[in-house]
């Protein structure tokens, strides 16, 4: 916002100096962007559209020098019947419309007020415009004016667009009109994009000798969303979005009315229409006296609190312990107590303030399990030499569809940025995927990556997840082994060791899953209460998905998805517990035993826990062989198992006991014989 020093200097006493001017300005809150000249250029964060003009800033100003707002002149309306009829049929949208009737003389303006708008960075075009954008940089109203002769029925209707309803606006270009959009209409058609542009079709000319001037107040969210969907952006719309001032239009319209007399441009022929259907009160906030010492971590004068608000606009009433405030309508950015003393703080002088710890009333609460979980979860993937990659939760919805159950859809975004932030993932793996493809392409072969976060399951909803991939060489490069690509089992360890780091014990079985090739995947499970829960994912991922998101073409990634909900509900406490080691020796014994090759190791080794003592410590498959000697659809499998009591030392003949039941059990459960 370009401030004009001697426009400033009219509306409040402050230094002829503009360098000073701008500096202690910006103390309270507002970045200086640029001082050319006398021209001040303030950077006006959006929550302050009460200061995107000259009476905005000469408020504050008025605060640091302790000098009386001047108020600019304004005309009072006439008593005569000339007026427009107004129609306001979305009050919703249009809180407050105002409309007066001027008989003008259009013409250029004098030279002091070109040079002010030139020096604000507008272009002058005639007397009337330049008045209302005037009026708009010195007061943040923005209006509009109106050939009233070129009004079918002469009269305005404040209304949604008709379907298929389009407008040539004042820059030329006709716009379709979507129907949530709201316009300014006459009888027949829209003359203006409310809060946006006006219509050309309406807009005054050199012939013009009487007008209708526009003053309103329209709701911020609609005039950021014509904007946004027209694709224009002006003066006016940056007003109106930010949210301004309701009680603004008719004071905006008077201050006009004054400036067309003063500069001979016009006469007001009829009384302000004022259009305010629900009358909106005031703001009141309660503000106490001890609450600003502790927010602000310096005590403030109580006495000082009113010179501090009150030049602002806020009406205080003192109370038993502080103030009752009334909120001025311009400062849409107030809402509690903490913002008034945001305020307090700004002009009393936040140099002033200490730096210093505020007083803790209480321990801080322990952080939430998950969190920390996440954080354990994080750190033992980089252990394991993995890197952290953090993806967009948005993806293409082609990417998703492998990743949603057959005939779901994935959540849709209802107004996406652009086809490739169109759906929520509904798993993490699809943007890690595109990283794996976007490292590959720059040739970087070997490749691990893993990410937590949340993923959008079109049939559960929002869940917590973590997910990996890895691609290239399962170990770094050494003189002494040739180089060995990942593999199934590489992926299976990695998720093995996250389930012993949470004290889960896990237990695979192959899965079909529609983004995994079949025979290469399995599905992770944990016990709880009796029953098997699944939690993760894991395999080698399909092909034509690879390929589908650029990954060179014969090159396989392995990848894997965990639950992180269901891993940490079957997690152990998260207390460390050390545990003594062994006092007593083991006893290790091997069996090779024939079973069919289509059997998991899991079932065996199950078969094995469930028969054998509560000695049998450790159960490692250390062979598997096919070929000569061993029948067709069969494999010789040779386990060692270990043997080991904590209070004694075991007999032979209580192990050889052991080893009995074991191998009855896999002859009896599994059809298992013994080499």
């Amino acid at each position: 916002m370009k401030i004009v020093h001697a426009w400033l200097r009219e509306l409040v006493d402050v230094p002829t100096d503009v360098e000073t001017v701008a500096s202690q300005i910006a103390l309270r809150g507002f970045e200086v962007a640029e001082v050319t000249g006398g021209v001040i250029d303030f950077e006006i964060t959006a929550n302050r559209p009460d200061c995107l003009n000259h009476v905005g800033i000469a408020r504050e100003a008025s605060v640091i020098w302790h000098a009386p707002l001047k108020t600019p002149a304004a005309a009072a309306a006439p008593a005569g019947d000339v007026a427009v009829d107004v129609d306001l049929a979305e009050p919703t949208l249009c809180p407050r419309y105002c409309a007066q009737v001027f008989d003008v003389r259009i013409g250029p303006s004098p030279a002091w007020l070109t040079e002010r708008l030139e020096a604000a960075g507008v272009r002058p075009i005639n007397n009337i415009v330049d008045v209302t954008n005037y009026v708009m940089l010195e007061m943040g109203q923005p209006m509009h004016a109106f050939d009233l002769p070129r009004l079918g029925g002469g009269r305005l209707v404040i209304r949604h667009a008709a379907a298929g309803e389009t407008l040539q606006t004042l820059d030329g270009v006709q716009r379709a009109l979507d129907q949530d959009m709201l316009v300014i209409a006459d009888a027949e058609r829209a003359a203006a994009v409310a809060g946006v542009m006006g219509g050309r079709d309406s807009e005054i000319h050199e012939r013009t000798t009487r007008m209708v001037l526009e003053s309103a107040y329209f709701h911020p969210p609609s005039v950021r969303r014509t904007s946004k969907r027209l694709g224009l952006k002006t003066e006016a719309s940056i007003r109106f979005e930010r949210g301004g001032d309701v009680n603004a239009p008719p004071a905006g319209i008077a201050r006009a009315a004054a400036l067309f007399e003063q500069i001979g441009a016009g006469k007001a022929v009829g009384p302000v229409i004022d259009r305010y259907p629900v009358r909106r009160e005031p703001v009141r906030i309660a503000l106490r006296a001890v609450r600003i010492g502790r927010l602000l971590g310096q005590e403030v004068p109580a006495a000082s609190v009113p010179d501090l608000l009150e030049p602002l606009g806020f009406v205080l009433e003192p109370t038993s312990g502080g103030w009752m405030v009334t909120v001025p309508t311009y400062r849409v950015d107030v809402a509690r107590e903490a913002d008034l003393i945001e305020e307090v703080g700004r002009h009393f002088g936040f140099d002033q303030i200490p730096a210093a710890f505020p007083a803790l009333t209480g321990p801080q609460p322990p952080p939430d399990t998950a969190i920390v979980r996440e954080r354990v979860l994080r750190q033992q993937l980089v252990a394991s030499g993995f890197s952290e990659a953090m993806t967009f939760a948005f993806v293409e919805r082609e990417a998703a569809m492998p990743f949603v159950e057959p005939g779901a859809e994935p959540a849709a975004i209802a107004n996406p940025l652009s086809e490739k932030y169109a759906v929520l993932r509904p798993s993490l793996l699809p943007g890690l995927i595109d990283s794996c493809a976007h490292n590959r392409r720059r040739a970087r072969k070997d490749i691990r990556l893993f990410e937590t976060g949340s993923r959008f399951v079109p049939a559960t909803g929002e869940g917590r997840a973590a997910a990996l991939a890895w691609c290239g060489a399962a170990d770094g490069p050494h003189w002494s082994t040739p180089t060995r690509g990942v593999d199934f089992f590489d992926v299976k360890g990695v998720v093995e060791s996250v389930c012993a780091t949470f004290g889960v014990a896990a237990e695979f079985a192959p899965a079909e899953c529609p983004f995994l090739v079949c025979g290469r995947a399995a599905r992770a499970y944990g016990q709880r209460d009796g029953a098997s829960v699944p939690f993760a994912v894991l395999g080698l991922l399909m092909p034509s998905i690879a390929d589908a998101r650029g990954f060179p073409s014969g090159e396989e990634i392995f990848v894997a998805e965990i639950d992180l909900q269901a891993l940490f509900a079957l997690a152990a406490g998260d207390d460390l517990r050390a545990r003594s080691l062994p006092r007593y020796p083991a006893i290790v014994r091997d069996v090779s035993i024939l079973v069919s090759d289509g059997l998991p190791a899991a079932t065996v080794r199950g078969t094995i826990r469930s028969s054998a003592p509560p000695t049998l410590v450790s159960i490692v498959e250390f062979d598997r062989y096919t070929g000569k000697g061993v029948p067709a659809e069969q494999v010789s499998l040779s386990l060692r198992l270990t043997f080991r009591a904590a209070d004694r030392t075991l007999t032979d003949d209580e192990v050889q006991t052991a080893m009995e039941t074991i191998v009855a059990a896999l002859k009896r459960d599994l059809g298992a014989e013994q080499r």
